[in-house]
């Protein structure tokens, strides 16, 4: 029996489209990855099925009785209770039970007459079955496992959630979800604010979960773990693959072939995407052999793809100097907690740097030092002349609402010396048309603004680009185009991520965070690492 059934749904907005003719069925066990470009009606489609929203024309039914959980990445708790104790109030039924149960112990205590006796006695087999079978006398423990592994310190869990960050009320909320074990999850960006630990435990969890999930996310490893079904909104349409990420990577070009292309360099992007699958896969099972090859790939003089001629041909007027930073024991603590001490590294021409570790363990703080957003403890950053720096975070928070798309990108200074048509094309590969590009930015959706600001940094003229989690705004295309830019920027970048498949296929050298203000580099990627790469 499906739990979801979507039969010929239409959707519209004000008479402007977002689904047409989906056809959809949800079954137990189904874990399906649900992707799709900004704007294309992932979260809508969940709404839709929440019932938060009525379709245009269609049906959507959910099986009676069937316990929905759904979480948003703005899905954030609020009020004076603790963390645990929110967590707690969950499980309401079984504390009422341990109750019920006190008072039939205290009850045996007094010694009661032999009927009553007998009764009591039944009672409490009864009400010991009852806890036995909901694992009542695991709570504590299952509030704990969870916590600990989504990453809350004891103090977190003490703290009123008003008085948390909104990441870690999002936070709160998915370890609420998680508790609740639906009958029905649904999961619109559940990774975003999760270290690369709370990741691979949240994966296994989902890969255990008896129920059906939908999941909406753009980490393709997570995808590759977890999902089961793969369906894609393109054409305001469902088209559904069997299997996870990576076999939705391999036959797409299969169905592209016998359909008018959605967008000019998809199928090209797709291909790109098989290679970085074939490359992590070597990898993981010889780190080292994959590194050379890479380098010997690099190296081979090859007729450059389109995608990657409409990156470097905006980058041609680029000059960048071969040492552009130097890092001398640097540290920094916040009261007795030790975030990194006595660091050094250098940053040359074409490095491509990515700080991984667990969250609050002082990357972004890193960043923030190298930025000269706030001073070290200890030691210093020295920038080399002509080695300057643009941090795409702060471009983001820095975006002319009023302005159009194509004049905030026109004004950059490697978008400035050229024509209007080159700089054109270069947004058409960003994903925006001829239309979007007159749009004010502040009628843009987040991922669409982060587009304008992932561009205006690309071509800003630095020297280097300091990114922190890039991709938790951006559609999957989106991050391919992303990753295709930077492999071909003539610069360096440093970058914070918890995105292991950015991490693989941008990464050239990793500092591995590791706790306690130790910090240790690593020469590759994510899987080259995994697989055991060396210390540099």
């Amino acid at each position: 029996m499906s739990l979801i059934r979507l039969n010929n749904v239409f959707k519209d907005y004000d008479g402007r489209p977002v689904l047409r003719e989906v056809y959809f069925k949800l079954n137990p066990g189904d874990r399906v990855g649900l992707i799709g470009k900004n704007g294309a009606g992932k979260t809508t489609a969940l709404r839709l099925i929440l019932g938060s929203e009525e379709p245009s024309a269609g049906e959507v039914e959910v099986e009676s009785g069937a316990r929905i959980g759904y979480f948003s990445q703005f899905s954030e708790l609020s009020g004076e209770k603790t963390v645990e104790q929110e967590l707690d109030a969950l499980f309401e039924d079984i504390h009422a039970l341990e109750y019920a149960l006190l008072e039939v112990e205290e009850a045996l205590e007094s010694a009661p007459p032999p009927a009553e006796m007998e009764r009591l006695l039944n009672r409490q087999a009864d009400l010991l079955e009852d806890i036995q079978r909901r694992d009542g006398w695991n709570i504590a423990n299952k509030i704990d496992t969870v916590l600990t592994r989504l990453g809350f310190a004891p103090y977190h869990r003490k703290m009123p959630i008003d008085r948390l960050s909104g990441g870690w009320r999002n936070r709160a909320a998915l370890a609420r979800i998680l508790l609740q074990e639906p009958d029905i999850l649904l999961m619109d960006e559940p990774t975003n604010y999760l270290d690369l630990e709370g990741l691979a435990w949240l994966e296994d969890w989902f890969t255990s979960f008896r129920g059906a999930l939908v999941v909406v996310s753009h980490d393709r490893h997570f995808l590759d773990r977890v999902a089961n079904r793969m369906v894609e909104i393109e054409n305001y349409r469902f088209q559904e693959y069997q299997g996870n990420f990576t076999q939705y990577v391999r036959e797409k070009p299969l169905r592209m072939k016998t359909l008018e292309r959605q967008f000019e360099h998809e199928e090209e992007l797709l291909a790109l995407e098989a290679e970085a699958i074939s490359d992590r896969q070597e990898a993981l099972k010889n780190p080292s052999q994959a590194l050379k090859r890479k380098l010997a790939n690099i190296k081979k003089e090859t007729k450059p793809r389109l995608v990657d001629k409409i990156v470097t041909d905006i980058y041609r007027g680029l000059y960048v100097p071969n040492d552009l930073l130097l890092v001398e024991h640097l540290s920094k603590s916040y009261g007795e907690r030790a975030l990194f001490k006595d660091m050094g590294f250098e940053l040359h021409k074409g490095d491509r740097v990515v700080l991984v570790g667990p969250n609050g363990i002082g990357k972004t703080s890193l960043l923030r030092v190298l930025l000269e957003e706030e001073p070290p403890d200890a030691g210093r950053v020295a920038w080399a002349k002509g080695g300057s720096y643009v941090s795409f975070n702060q471009v983001f928070e820095e975006l002319d609402l009023k302005d159009s798309v194509s004049h905030a990108v026109n004004i950059a200074a490697l978008a400035f010396n050229e024509s209007r048509k080159v700089v054109h094309r270069f947004l058409g590969l960003m994903q925006f048309s001829e239309l979007d590009l007159n749009q004010r930015i502040g009628t843009l959706s987040g991922g669409q603004r982060a587009r304008v600001a992932l561009a205006k940094a690309l071509l800003s003229g630095a020297s280097c680009i300091v990114l922190d989690e890039p991709t938790n705004h951006l559609d999957l295309t989106s991050t391919q185009v992303m990753e295709r830019a930077l492999a071909h920027f003539p610069g360096a970048v440093i970058v914070a991520s918890h995105d292991r498949f950015f991490i693989d296929k941008v990464a050239t050298r990793l500092l591995v965070f590791e706790g306690d203000g130790r910090v240790k580099p690593i020469w590759g990627n994510w899987s080259t690492w995994q697989g055991g790469a060396s210390q540099p």
